[in-house]
């Protein structure tokens, strides 16, 4: 087959030359293609549509070692009969690879891409050359320095990988879900059950009552422990931050952004799980977006047209009312229902007030463990002392009463004493009333009738504000924050306070 003709590729328009000069220009882009097709060891052109249209006398060597005849070559697309290539890539993109290294079953080869372009510039297809057929052999310096780079490569991304991986590791398993009552046998039933599925996960129940870490156990215990295990807690990202938090970012996507790009949650758990903490504080605008990507599985970074594919089982937590949220429209119902497929309620801690003396030892042990101190065990009246409030801010409160209790003493026996200082003081806002214990006796000193300390007159005057805030805007805690002039960050400390 003849050597095909072809214009050269960056012409300028013939007006702007001489008369002869256009002539001359296509003249040299033949003698330069005839030259090519001489001096390379072998040389294939291929059109638009990836399909190899001619090789030179050269390159039909290579055809035995592919597997190939010449007519079964030649109207084939590249990708079909040369593994490896990337021509087809040169082709879409427009961009030349000068020099690069080609191996398959032919052997290893030093070879070139180039587009080719029409008058009007546009890929019309490629060239591809074999300018040097086992490199290996005449360039071993190279090639060896190349291979060990390569290798220094891998074992460095290998060693991120792991990194990455063991960062993101789940730290508690269903053990680690301290009780024995039938409410707690039964929630670590349940994540024993959905862990052996890949199917998202609600998890319900007030604040302080466990949800993130039976999402760390539903993840030890499902066939992505293995992956990583990436948690978000919506409430604690600012809005305008949590498309990119969740979605990445491209390069130079904005004023600002890394020059490298940055990938989002959903790519950072690929092929493990996602914890998805307080959904109910997902702005309406998001949802929309992530309802896609649980159905579709797919992610388009922040100023990206590429759609990236992710595998990542969703496990979601709220302490607020989903289901009245979709019938006042601050929650869609599609996302609700894509999130409520496996969905497990957990008991606040007055609904297994039997399991209080196991989780209070534990608490202890951490809390000696994290402080350096010796630990601290309870004695009969504490527990009884301890039983007897309705715990608003469940295990979380209960740890902080602990805490507070441990510190302020050096006795290794704590007992009622030492805790009614402690439950003594404002309690934690919740919409269930506290029962406070009050000692007999203050250790404070006596206050004048009707006058109280100024720090709690201030802190009542505050809680109340908070209460009244969170009534007037149905329990939103964005707007309630808004209401009341200060960041969402620091109303829920004051809640957490």
């Amino acid at each position: 087959m003849p050597a095909p003709t072809f214009d050269p590729a960056v012409a300028p328009p013939s007006a702007a030359l001489p008369a002869d000069a256009d002539g001359l220009l296509k003249l040299a882009a033949q003698s330069m293609f005839d030259n090519f097709a001489r001096t390379a060891m072998g040389m294939m052109v291929v059109d638009r549509a990836h399909r190899v249209v001619w090789i030179s006398e050269g390159y039909k060597r290579f055809l035995p070692a592919l597997g190939h005849a010449e007519d079964d070559f030649v109207g084939r697309r590249v990708e079909e009969v040369v593994p490896n290539t990337m021509m087809a890539q040169v082709i879409d993109s427009g961009r030349a690879i000068l020099v690069d290294l080609l191996t398959n079953q032919a052997g290893t080869f030093l070879v070139s891409r180039l587009p080719l372009r029409d008058a009007r510039g546009e890929v019309i297809g490629a060239m591809g050359m074999v300018l040097l057929d086992h490199p290996e052999t005449t360039m071993q310096p190279l090639i060896a320095k190349f291979g060990q780079l390569q290798r220094e490569l891998d074992s460095t991304r290998a060693q991120l990988a792991e990194h990455l991986t063991r960062e993101r590791r789940p730290k508690h398993t269903v053990a680690s879900f301290i009780g024995r009552s039938p409410a707690a046998l039964e929630v670590k039933r349940q994540a024993r059950r959905v862990a052996q599925t890949d199917s998202t996960v609600l998890l319900l129940g007030e604040t302080g009552t466990g949800k993130e870490l039976l999402a760390h156990a539903i993840h030890a215990a499902s066939a992505r422990a293995g992956r990583p295990l990436v948690g978000v807690n919506i409430a604690a990202v600012p809005d305008t931050l949590l498309e990119a938090e969740f979605f990445g970012v491209a390069p130079g996507a904005y004023t600002g952004a890394e020059r490298k790009g940055r990938d989002g949650k959903f790519r950072l758990a690929h092929g493990g799980t996602l914890f998805l903490d307080e959904i109910g504080d997902m702005p309406l605008a998001l949802q929309a977006k992530l309802l896609r990507v649980l159905q579709e599985q797919e992610v388009e970074p922040l100023g990206s047209n590429q759609v990236q594919r992710v595998d990542v089982r969703v496990i979601a937590a709220t302490s607020r009312d989903l289901a009245a949220m979709v019938r006042d429209g601050s929650f869609r119902a599609d996302l609700y229902y894509r999130l409520n497929v496996l969905p497990i309620r957990l008991p606040a801690l007055r609904d297994r007030i039997e399991d209080l003396e196991a989780l209070a030892e534990s608490l202890a042990e951490d809390i000696a463990r994290r402080n350096g101190l010796q630990h601290r065990s309870l004695a009969p009246d504490a527990l009884d002392l301890l039983a007897a409030q309705p715990w608003p801010g469940n295990i979380r409160e209960l740890r902080n009463v602990l805490e507070q209790a441990s510190l302020m003493t050096d006795d290794l026996v704590l007992g009622a004493c030492h805790f009614e200082g402690v439950l003594g003081g404002e309690p934690v806002l919740s919409d269930v009333p506290r029962r406070v214990v009050t000692p007999a006796a203050s250790p404070v000193a006596p206050q004048v009738a009707g006058v109280k300390p100024l720090p709690q007159a201030v802190a009542e005057l505050e809680a109340q504000a908070i209460r009244e805030a969170l009534q007037m805007t149905g329990g939103n805690k964005l707007a309630a924050s808004r209401l009341l002039g200060i960041s969402r960050a620091t109303l829920y400390e004051k809640l957490a306070s």
